[in-house]
């Protein structure tokens, strides 16, 4: 008689290849970090819990806290325990609202003006602005400060019909993108962002108050305004990533991409 095969042999997974402890740790530490930023775990942390929750080996719970206390985000005393100290904020991405905005209730933002004028703009700047080369731009360098931590170093460049009126207004405790609405009367209408890491040049170190060579997270942004959507704001935020984490929430294309292979 023939050989029958199960048919649900076909559909069980292949038996999982043993991870080593380290990758285990960095995948417990993944969780948890994420975990913290988004509030759901707070004070003491319990190990014995997390061996049972992760089914991993008290060394490995160990390892991954020890990745997290490198990064400042849990405490391990050996009288107090393992306790959360510090949590990302988390800036979200998906809509349209300057720091002060998407971080009210962690704490107040303030702005360090570090140059604000006004300057011939580089070649790169006024394509983007879809300016003619050599227009003036407004140039404004600020320092941003959750409560009193330094955590984004921002480089803005402005078209000058709406930069040099907002230049009369409080640029130290205000959003440019509420600034922006308030000097043009008309609301904003979308932003281009991209995202890449860079390490923090020496300057941007010093200011951001991190070591150099730091990892830091880059946000180039082109924000257009009102029903035409021109560019106005074109913005080179560098934020720490040990303060601040990125969040958006996407959505799957309603329209199908292709025909599965």
């Amino acid at each position: 008689m023939p050989n029958q095969t199960d048919p649900l042999d076909a559909r069980r997974p292949p038996t999982a290849t043993r991870r080593r402890r380290a990758d285990d740790a960095r995948v417990v530490a993944d969780v948890l970090r994420r975990g913290i930023d988004r509030g759901d775990r707070i004070g003491a942390i319990d190990e014995s819990a997390l061996t049972t929750e992760f089914d991993v080996s008290r060394n490995t719970v160990r390892d991954a806290l020890a990745i997290l206390s490198a990064e400042g985000q849990i405490d391990r005393s050996p009288r107090v325990g393992t306790h959360v100290v510090r949590r990302k904020a988390e800036h979200g991405i998906d809509a349209l609202r300057g720091l002060q905005e998407t971080l009210r209730g962690l704490g107040e933002v303030h702005n360090e003006v570090r140059v604000a004028t006004v300057l011939r703009a580089p070649a790169a700047v006024a394509r983007r602005l879809e300016m003619s080369p050599g227009d003036d731009v407004v140039y404004i360098e600020r320092i941003r400060r959750l409560d009193d931590e330094p955590i984004s170093l921002d480089l803005t460049y402005l078209t000058p019909d709406v930069g040099i009126p907002l230049l009369e207004h409080d640029i130290e405790n205000t959003d440019v993108f509420t600034l922006l609405e308030r000097v043009s009367g008309t609301r904003l209408h979308s932003a281009e962002q991209s995202v890449e890491a860079a390490c923090a040049d020496p300057h941007s170190a010093a200011n951001l108050d991190v070591p150099s060579g730091t990892a830091l997270l880059l946000i180039e942004r082109l924000t257009r305004l009102g029903p035409t959507a021109r560019p106005v704001d074109l913005e080179y935020l560098r934020l720490r990533s040990d303060r601040i984490s990125l969040h958006a929430t996407a959505f799957r294309d309603p329209q199908p991409i292709g025909e599965p292979r």
